[in-house]
């Protein structure tokens, strides 16, 4: 099987309890409940992200800052701060 790499990152798929994120090598699913700053943000708002380096990335519309790794382990980063 061949793998897709994304050059940037991009939605694939909303729906009401989040939404699936495609970035390089991986799909992560971003559920509104765990990470509620995007839950009334619009379609352009969410699909609007930019890469700080290889493990973070912006949102400019929300002003949110996100490392993969909180998307990846949303519980055991609930610790840390928001912005990479």
């Amino acid at each position: 099987m061949m793998n897709i790499r994304v050059a940037r990152p991009e939605i694939t798929t909303i729906d009401r309890r989040g939404f699936w994120l495609r970035w390089r090598d991986e799909e992560l699913y971003v559920p509104f409940a765990l990470f509620p700053w995007f839950e009334h943000a619009t379609v352009a708002q969410l699909c609007h992200i930019q890469p700080l380096g290889a493990e973070c990335l912006y949102w400019p519309g929300l002003d949110l800052e996100l490392a993969l790794d909180r998307i990846r382990h949303p519980m055991a980063a609930a610790q840390f701060a928001l912005d990479c």
